[in-house]
Protein backbone atom coordinates (compact mmCIF):
# COMPACT_ATOMS: atom_id res chain seq x y z
CA UNK A 1 0.00 0.00 0.00
CA UNK A 2 1.12 3.36 -0.80
CA UNK A 3 0.45 6.67 -1.46
CA UNK A 4 1.64 7.19 -4.39
CA UNK A 5 -0.25 6.66 -7.35
CA UNK A 6 0.55 6.68 -11.12
CA UNK A 7 -3.10 7.73 -12.87
CA UNK A 8 -3.64 9.91 -15.98
CA UNK A 9 -6.75 11.38 -14.17
CA UNK A 10 -8.13 13.27 -17.64
CA UNK A 11 -8.22 9.31 -19.28
CA UNK A 12 -9.74 7.15 -16.76
CA UNK A 13 -12.72 5.22 -18.11
CA UNK A 14 -15.07 3.80 -16.40
CA UNK A 15 -13.46 0.23 -14.99
CA UNK A 16 -12.25 -1.68 -11.82
CA UNK A 17 -8.98 -0.21 -10.38
CA UNK A 18 -8.04 -1.87 -7.15
CA UNK A 19 -7.72 0.56 -4.28
CA UNK A 20 -5.84 0.14 -0.83
CA UNK A 21 -8.51 -0.30 1.29
CA UNK A 22 -12.23 -1.35 1.60
CA UNK A 23 -15.06 -1.80 4.22
CA UNK A 24 -16.11 -5.02 5.63
CA UNK A 25 -18.74 -6.05 7.85
CA UNK A 26 -20.37 -9.02 9.06
CA UNK A 27 -24.08 -10.12 10.47
CA UNK A 28 -23.97 -12.77 12.63
CA UNK A 29 -26.00 -13.77 15.75
CA UNK A 30 -28.36 -10.93 15.36
CA UNK A 31 -25.72 -7.77 14.90
CA UNK A 32 -23.49 -6.14 12.17
CA UNK A 33 -19.88 -6.12 14.01
CA UNK A 34 -17.86 -3.26 14.12
CA UNK A 35 -16.58 -3.18 10.48
CA UNK A 36 -12.90 -3.41 9.41
CA UNK A 37 -11.26 -1.78 6.91
CA UNK A 38 -8.75 -4.21 4.82
CA UNK A 39 -6.25 -4.77 2.05
CA UNK A 40 -7.86 -7.52 0.70
CA UNK A 41 -10.54 -7.13 -2.59
CA UNK A 42 -11.27 -10.87 -1.91
CA UNK A 43 -14.27 -11.97 -0.40
CA UNK A 44 -14.09 -15.74 1.08
CA UNK A 45 -17.76 -16.79 1.67
CA UNK A 46 -19.45 -20.06 1.52
CA UNK A 47 -20.17 -21.77 -1.66
CA UNK A 48 -23.80 -22.46 -0.58
CA UNK A 49 -24.59 -18.66 -0.08
CA UNK A 50 -27.85 -17.33 -0.74
CA UNK A 51 -26.23 -14.67 -2.81
CA UNK A 52 -24.70 -17.16 -5.34
CA UNK A 53 -28.28 -19.48 -5.70
CA UNK A 54 -30.85 -16.87 -5.12
CA UNK A 55 -29.79 -13.57 -5.29
CA UNK A 56 -30.22 -12.57 -2.14
CA UNK A 57 -27.98 -9.27 -2.75
CA UNK A 58 -28.30 -5.78 -3.36
CA UNK A 59 -25.95 -2.76 -3.80
CA UNK A 60 -25.49 0.75 -4.08
CA UNK A 61 -23.41 3.37 -6.36
CA UNK A 62 -22.21 6.95 -5.05
CA UNK A 63 -19.45 8.95 -5.56
CA UNK A 64 -16.70 11.34 -3.73
CA UNK A 65 -16.24 14.79 -5.55
CA UNK A 66 -12.61 17.06 -5.08
CA UNK A 67 -13.88 20.23 -4.49
CA UNK A 68 -11.86 23.54 -6.08
CA UNK A 69 -10.90 23.94 -2.04
CA UNK A 70 -9.43 20.46 -2.14
CA UNK A 71 -12.06 19.04 0.53
CA UNK A 72 -13.84 16.12 -0.49
CA UNK A 73 -17.47 15.77 -0.59
CA UNK A 74 -20.46 12.56 -0.71
CA UNK A 75 -23.52 14.21 -2.33
CA UNK A 76 -26.58 12.79 -0.01
CA UNK A 77 -25.60 9.25 1.04
CA UNK A 78 -28.39 9.42 3.49
CA UNK A 79 -30.78 8.46 0.44
CA UNK A 80 -28.17 5.80 -0.88
CA UNK A 81 -28.43 4.44 2.61
CA UNK A 82 -32.79 4.41 2.74
CA UNK A 83 -32.67 2.94 -0.70
CA UNK A 84 -30.07 0.01 0.21
CA UNK A 85 -32.36 -0.22 3.26
CA UNK A 86 -35.51 -0.17 0.86
CA UNK A 87 -33.08 -3.22 -0.54
CA UNK A 88 -32.65 -5.41 1.90
CA UNK A 89 -36.16 -5.46 3.74
CA UNK A 90 -37.53 -6.42 0.68
CA UNK A 91 -35.20 -9.29 0.09
CA UNK A 92 -35.58 -9.99 3.94
CA UNK A 93 -31.80 -8.93 4.72
CA UNK A 94 -30.84 -6.94 7.89
CA UNK A 95 -30.58 -3.25 7.39
CA UNK A 96 -27.01 -0.95 7.94
CA UNK A 97 -28.03 1.44 9.99
CA UNK A 98 -27.74 4.89 8.13
CA UNK A 99 -24.88 6.12 10.29
CA UNK A 100 -22.76 3.04 9.58
CA UNK A 101 -23.00 3.16 6.12
CA UNK A 102 -22.34 6.98 6.07
CA UNK A 103 -19.08 5.89 8.49
CA UNK A 104 -18.26 3.38 6.26
CA UNK A 105 -18.14 5.29 3.30
CA UNK A 106 -16.20 8.04 4.76
CA UNK A 107 -13.87 5.50 6.17
CA UNK A 108 -13.03 4.16 2.95
CA UNK A 109 -12.72 7.62 1.23
CA UNK A 110 -10.68 8.84 3.97
CA UNK A 111 -8.33 5.52 3.33
CA UNK A 112 -7.82 6.05 -0.19
CA UNK A 113 -7.78 10.07 -0.03
CA UNK A 114 -4.68 9.58 -3.06
CA UNK A 115 -7.42 8.25 -5.02
CA UNK A 116 -9.89 10.80 -4.91
CA UNK A 117 -9.14 12.71 -8.45
CA UNK A 118 -8.14 16.15 -8.46
CA UNK A 119 -10.89 18.86 -8.83
CA UNK A 120 -11.20 20.07 -12.72
CA UNK A 121 -10.23 16.75 -14.23
CA UNK A 122 -13.82 15.51 -14.83
CA UNK A 123 -13.15 12.36 -12.91
CA UNK A 124 -14.37 11.54 -9.56
CA UNK A 125 -14.61 8.35 -6.76
CA UNK A 126 -17.29 6.37 -7.04
CA UNK A 127 -17.69 3.97 -4.05
CA UNK A 128 -20.51 0.82 -4.49
CA UNK A 129 -21.66 -0.41 -0.99
CA UNK A 130 -23.30 -4.00 -1.24
CA UNK A 131 -24.81 -6.49 1.28
CA UNK A 132 -24.71 -10.27 -0.10
CA UNK A 133 -26.44 -13.33 2.47
CA UNK A 134 -23.77 -15.79 3.12
CA UNK A 135 -23.19 -18.81 5.01
CA UNK A 136 -23.84 -22.63 4.86
CA UNK A 137 -28.08 -22.69 3.67
CA UNK A 138 -28.58 -24.85 0.93
CA UNK A 139 -32.65 -24.11 1.45
CA UNK A 140 -34.62 -21.27 -0.02
CA UNK A 141 -34.56 -19.18 3.00
CA UNK A 142 -32.98 -16.10 4.19
CA UNK A 143 -29.22 -16.59 4.71
CA UNK A 144 -28.08 -17.32 8.36
CA UNK A 145 -25.35 -14.37 7.89
CA UNK A 146 -24.51 -11.21 5.97
CA UNK A 147 -21.95 -9.18 4.49
CA UNK A 148 -21.85 -5.39 4.66
CA UNK A 149 -18.75 -3.94 1.93
CA UNK A 150 -18.10 -0.78 0.52
CA UNK A 151 -14.97 -0.53 -1.99
CA UNK A 152 -14.05 2.77 -4.57
CA UNK A 153 -12.77 3.62 -7.96
CA UNK A 154 -11.62 5.68 -9.25
CA UNK A 155 -13.75 6.85 -12.64
CA UNK A 156 -13.63 9.21 -15.84
CA UNK A 157 -16.41 11.21 -16.91
CA UNK A 158 -19.08 9.26 -18.05
CA UNK A 159 -19.09 11.54 -21.18
CA UNK A 160 -16.01 11.19 -23.51
CA UNK A 161 -15.75 14.79 -25.52
CA UNK A 162 -18.81 16.57 -24.09
CA UNK A 163 -22.30 15.94 -23.24
CA UNK A 164 -23.92 14.61 -26.60
CA UNK A 165 -27.46 13.12 -27.08
CA UNK A 166 -27.46 9.27 -28.04
CA UNK A 167 -30.53 7.27 -29.25
CA UNK A 168 -32.41 4.44 -27.73
CA UNK A 169 -34.70 2.10 -29.13
CA UNK A 170 -38.03 0.21 -27.00
CA UNK A 171 -37.51 -3.25 -25.67
CA UNK A 172 -39.04 -5.90 -26.36
CA UNK A 173 -38.01 -7.58 -23.23
CA UNK A 174 -39.11 -6.37 -19.11
CA UNK A 175 -36.91 -5.69 -17.00
CA UNK A 176 -38.70 -6.09 -13.99
CA UNK A 177 -42.07 -8.06 -13.19
CA UNK A 178 -45.03 -6.36 -11.98
CA UNK A 179 -45.06 -6.10 -8.07
CA UNK A 180 -41.78 -7.72 -8.30
CA UNK A 181 -38.12 -6.00 -7.50
CA UNK A 182 -38.01 -3.48 -9.80
CA UNK A 183 -38.09 -0.87 -7.28
CA UNK A 184 -34.92 -2.50 -5.30
CA UNK A 185 -31.63 -2.11 -6.39
CA UNK A 186 -30.75 -5.79 -7.11
CA UNK A 187 -28.39 -7.95 -9.00
CA UNK A 188 -31.75 -9.83 -10.87
CA UNK A 189 -32.56 -6.66 -12.38
CA UNK A 190 -29.75 -6.05 -13.80
CA UNK A 191 -29.26 -9.69 -15.29
CA UNK A 192 -32.51 -9.37 -16.96
CA UNK A 193 -31.30 -6.67 -19.14
CA UNK A 194 -27.47 -7.64 -20.43
CA UNK A 195 -29.06 -9.39 -23.17
CA UNK A 196 -31.97 -6.45 -24.48
CA UNK A 197 -29.16 -3.91 -23.54
CA UNK A 198 -26.84 -6.39 -26.03
CA UNK A 199 -29.17 -6.33 -28.99
CA UNK A 200 -30.02 -2.50 -28.42
CA UNK A 201 -26.42 -2.01 -28.76
CA UNK A 202 -25.57 -4.18 -31.68
CA UNK A 203 -28.59 -1.90 -33.61
CA UNK A 204 -26.21 0.86 -33.20
CA UNK A 205 -28.46 2.31 -30.12
CA UNK A 206 -27.02 3.51 -26.77
CA UNK A 207 -29.35 1.29 -24.99
CA UNK A 208 -33.06 0.37 -24.47
CA UNK A 209 -35.93 1.75 -23.15
CA UNK A 210 -38.79 -0.35 -20.88
CA UNK A 211 -42.16 -0.45 -20.82
CA UNK A 212 -43.78 -0.91 -18.02
CA UNK A 213 -44.37 -4.88 -17.79
CA UNK A 214 -48.16 -4.87 -17.35
CA UNK A 215 -49.65 -2.87 -20.42
CA UNK A 216 -46.21 -1.76 -22.04
CA UNK A 217 -47.65 1.20 -23.05
CA UNK A 218 -45.87 3.59 -20.51
CA UNK A 219 -41.70 4.10 -20.14
CA UNK A 220 -40.41 3.04 -17.39
CA UNK A 221 -36.36 3.12 -17.27
CA UNK A 222 -34.11 3.99 -20.09
CA UNK A 223 -31.83 0.97 -19.83
CA UNK A 224 -29.94 1.10 -15.65
CA UNK A 225 -31.37 4.95 -15.25
CA UNK A 226 -34.23 7.17 -15.16
CA UNK A 227 -36.43 8.95 -17.52
CA UNK A 228 -37.39 12.19 -17.91
CA UNK A 229 -39.29 14.63 -20.32
CA UNK A 230 -39.32 18.20 -20.38
CA UNK A 231 -42.57 19.76 -21.97
CA UNK A 232 -43.34 21.95 -24.78
CA UNK A 233 -44.79 24.12 -21.76
CA UNK A 234 -41.75 23.72 -19.70
CA UNK A 235 -42.37 21.16 -17.28
CA UNK A 236 -40.27 18.35 -16.23
CA UNK A 237 -41.81 15.17 -16.23
CA UNK A 238 -40.92 12.33 -14.76
CA UNK A 239 -42.86 8.38 -14.89
CA UNK A 240 -44.31 7.18 -11.50
CA UNK A 241 -44.44 3.47 -11.46
CA UNK A 242 -43.97 1.12 -8.18
CA UNK A 243 -41.68 -1.25 -10.66
CA UNK A 244 -38.88 1.90 -11.20
CA UNK A 245 -35.85 2.48 -8.98
CA UNK A 246 -36.11 5.26 -7.03
CA UNK A 247 -32.93 7.48 -8.46
CA UNK A 248 -31.47 9.83 -6.04
CA UNK A 249 -30.53 11.65 -8.90
CA UNK A 250 -33.83 11.99 -10.57
CA UNK A 251 -35.53 13.26 -7.39
CA UNK A 252 -32.71 15.46 -7.19
CA UNK A 253 -33.82 16.93 -10.23
CA UNK A 254 -37.29 17.34 -9.69
CA UNK A 255 -36.56 19.36 -6.58
CA UNK A 256 -33.62 21.45 -8.48
CA UNK A 257 -36.28 21.91 -11.66
CA UNK A 258 -38.97 23.54 -9.11
CA UNK A 259 -36.81 25.62 -6.88
CA UNK A 260 -33.89 26.97 -9.07
CA UNK A 261 -35.14 26.41 -12.46
CA UNK A 262 -38.54 27.71 -11.39
CA UNK A 263 -40.37 24.89 -13.36
CA UNK A 264 -43.54 22.73 -12.67
CA UNK A 265 -42.45 19.16 -12.10
CA UNK A 266 -45.12 16.27 -12.14
CA UNK A 267 -44.05 12.25 -11.30
CA UNK A 268 -46.83 11.12 -13.49
CA UNK A 269 -47.57 8.50 -16.06
CA UNK A 270 -45.70 8.85 -19.63
CA UNK A 271 -47.18 6.76 -22.36
CA UNK A 272 -44.75 5.82 -25.41
CA UNK A 273 -47.59 6.87 -27.82
CA UNK A 274 -47.57 10.14 -26.47
CA UNK A 275 -43.44 11.06 -26.73
CA UNK A 276 -44.30 14.11 -29.22
CA UNK A 277 -45.16 16.08 -26.38
CA UNK A 278 -41.80 16.33 -24.83
CA UNK A 279 -39.18 18.93 -26.30
CA UNK A 280 -36.41 17.55 -24.64
CA UNK A 281 -35.55 14.07 -22.70
CA UNK A 282 -33.03 12.57 -20.87
CA UNK A 283 -32.03 9.65 -18.96
CA UNK A 284 -30.39 10.18 -15.43
CA UNK A 285 -28.52 8.37 -12.69
CA UNK A 286 -24.96 8.56 -10.65
CA UNK A 287 -22.68 7.49 -13.55
CA UNK A 288 -23.52 10.13 -15.91
CA UNK A 289 -25.81 12.52 -13.89
CA UNK A 290 -27.63 13.22 -17.53
CA UNK A 291 -27.79 11.46 -20.61
CA UNK A 292 -29.60 13.31 -22.77
CA UNK A 293 -31.83 11.33 -25.34
CA UNK A 294 -31.60 12.29 -29.22
CA UNK A 295 -33.85 10.21 -30.51
CA UNK A 296 -36.24 6.94 -29.22
CA UNK A 297 -37.05 4.37 -32.00
CA UNK A 298 -40.35 2.94 -31.62
CA UNK A 299 -42.58 0.89 -34.39
CA UNK A 300 -39.39 1.56 -36.16
CA UNK A 301 -39.43 4.88 -36.55
CA UNK A 302 -36.83 7.58 -34.58
CA UNK A 303 -38.34 10.40 -32.78
CA UNK A 304 -35.72 13.02 -32.47
CA UNK A 305 -36.43 15.14 -29.65
CA UNK A 306 -34.71 18.98 -29.71
CA UNK A 307 -31.29 17.35 -31.54
CA UNK A 308 -29.24 14.23 -31.92
CA UNK A 309 -26.31 16.09 -31.74
CA UNK A 310 -26.89 19.32 -29.64
CA UNK A 311 -27.84 19.20 -25.71
CA UNK A 312 -31.18 21.03 -25.25
CA UNK A 313 -31.20 24.05 -22.87
CA UNK A 314 -33.08 23.15 -20.26
CA UNK A 315 -31.36 19.41 -20.07
CA UNK A 316 -28.12 21.86 -19.69
CA UNK A 317 -29.07 23.78 -17.07
CA UNK A 318 -30.13 20.70 -14.96
CA UNK A 319 -26.93 18.95 -15.54
CA UNK A 320 -24.65 22.26 -15.01
CA UNK A 321 -26.76 22.61 -11.52
CA UNK A 322 -26.80 19.36 -10.21
CA UNK A 323 -22.91 18.56 -10.86
CA UNK A 324 -21.89 22.25 -9.43
CA UNK A 325 -23.39 21.02 -6.56
CA UNK A 326 -21.76 17.87 -6.25
CA UNK A 327 -18.18 19.43 -7.06
CA UNK A 328 -18.80 21.89 -4.78
CA UNK A 329 -19.35 25.27 -7.31
CA UNK A 330 -22.92 26.03 -6.81
CA UNK A 331 -24.94 25.86 -3.20
CA UNK A 332 -26.12 22.79 -2.41
CA UNK A 333 -30.02 22.40 -0.64
CA UNK A 334 -29.38 21.60 3.25
CA UNK A 335 -28.46 18.58 3.65
CA UNK A 336 -27.48 17.43 0.18
CA UNK A 337 -23.71 17.65 1.11
CA UNK A 338 -21.43 15.34 3.78
CA UNK A 339 -17.68 16.55 3.69
CA UNK A 340 -15.35 13.71 4.33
Amino acid sequence: MSNKIDIDWENLGFSYIKTDLRYVSVWKDGKWDDGVLTEDNLLHISEASTALHYGQQCFEGLKAYRRKDGIVQLFRPDQNANRMNNSCKRLLMPEIPVEKFIDACKQVVKANDHFVPPYGTGATLYLRPFVIGVGDNIGVKPAPEYIFCVFCVPVGPYFKGGMKPVNFTIADYDRAAPHGTGAQKVGGNYAASLYPHELAVKRGFADCIYLDPATHSKIEEVGAANFFGITHNNEFITPNSPSILPSITKYSLLYLAKEYLKLDVYERDVLIDNIDEFKEAGACGTAAVITPIGGIEYKEKLHVFHSETEVGPITKKLYDTLYGIQLGDVEAPQGWIVEV
